[in-house]
């Protein structure tokens, strides 16, 4: 896709801020469990005070990717900022959550003093986006029917359950069973190996789901391909798409049916857009997921939710699915599970803890 250029912007102050927010309830995965959102910020400010915000998705601990949030806070105050506000390259190696805050706070600054938002200048193609939810592993099955009871009455139009070895073919069969013709899928965090292909995954395919994503480890993909010659489940890949040269490589193996395209792991707005363009040109369906967002992110993530290549739901939570207050006026589900496209708004740091 040709999107206009946009001029350059002289910025005045480069900062990072960091706050907490505590969940409404703690989140579990494959990785571990999360109880707060240690929110790591860069803004951005022009000379006449115009402001561009940018979020870090790096996690409280490395178990996600090897980021975490204190390494990412040191990698910007020590070298990323201070690169960026000298205006010349860091050096860095690696660390694409710390660097997609500095970008998606300087971009944020052009978008403003150019009069445009991200979604428009991107491409979007509609005002509102379809959103789904992700749901993690509980304690018990029964909490989690009435978890996702909740979810569904909210109005969301897709769930994606959570699973680990031990917390797989029980809960996804109990909500299959509850409900048939809920828009299903999993999450493993890569937290199989090639030989559960033909015992537990095989056994995904009874279920119907949508898809199962990063069955396998990120740097599987010959594993991957092999899986999903074996499975009628598509096959998402999140942490094993990096760079669109990933993308183009995890096609050129037969590894994935989907792509889960978060802005934040993927070093920021510039090379999603990458991937989205290939992913649109290639006929692969995309959707845009989250990292237990704030607001700041939140707003990238639904610009980029309405591309013409995000073709499903994406992991698009509410305010109210993690806070109770917000670092941004709330993001709100409508009851027909849709979220209206808006641009940022002010950032009140007062929110946080």
């Amino acid at each position: 896709m040709n999107r206009a250029p946009l001029p350059l912007a002289a910025v005045a102050q480069l900062e990072v801020v960091r706050t907490r927010l505590a969940l409404v309830r703690p989140f579990v995965s494959a990785h571990g469990t999360e109880e707060a959102k240690e929110v790591l910020l860069v803004r951005a400010v022009a000379p006449d005070g115009t402001e561009g915000w940018g979020e870090c998705a790096a996690p409280a601990a490395p178990t996600y990717t090897g980021e975490w949030v204190d390494g990412a806070e040191s990698v910007l105050r020590r070298f990323l900022v201070p690169a960026a506000s000298a205006g010349r390259p860091a050096g860095v190696v690696g660390h694409p959550m710390a660097a997609a805050a500095v970008e998606a706070a300087v971009l944020h600054l052009r978008l403003a003093l150019a009069g445009t938002e991200l979604a428009a200048w991107a491409g979007a193609v509609r005002d509102r986006v379809p959103c789904g939810v992700a749901v993690g592993i509980a304690g018990s099955v029964d909490a989690l029917v009435g978890e996702v009871a909740q979810h569904l009455a909210d109005g969301y139009r897709r769930v994606k359950a959570k699973i680990r070895p031990g917390w797989d073919l029980e809960p996804l069969g109990a909500l299959r069973s509850t409900w048939p013709d809920l828009a299903l899928g999993a999450d493993a965090n890569g937290s199989y190996r090639r030989h559960d292909v033909d015992g537990v995954l095989a056994s995904l395919d009874a279920l119907g789901l949508v898809e199962i994503e990063q069955p396998l480890p990120a740097d599987d993909l010959v594993g991957l391909a092999e899986l999903r010659r074996h499975l009628e489940t598509p096959v998402c890949l999140d942490e094993s798409i990096a760079s669109a040269a990933d993308l183009e490589t995890a096609l050129a193996l037969g590894a994935l049916d989907h792509v889960n395209l978060k802005p934040g792991r993927v070093g920021g707005i510039a090379e999603a857009l990458r991937i989205h363009d290939l992913a649109l040109a290639r006929g692969v369906p995309l959707w845009i997921g989250g990292m237990i967002d704030t607001g700041v992110a939140k707003a990238v993530s639904v610009a980029l939710a309405a591309l013409p290549g995000a073709t499903l739901p994406g992991d698009l939570p509410a305010t109210s699915r993690w806070f109770t207050r917000d670092l941004t006026d709330p993001w709100e589900l409508a009851a027909d599970g849709t979220m209206a496209v808006r641009p940022l708004g002010a950032v009140h740091l007062d929110a946080g803890s």
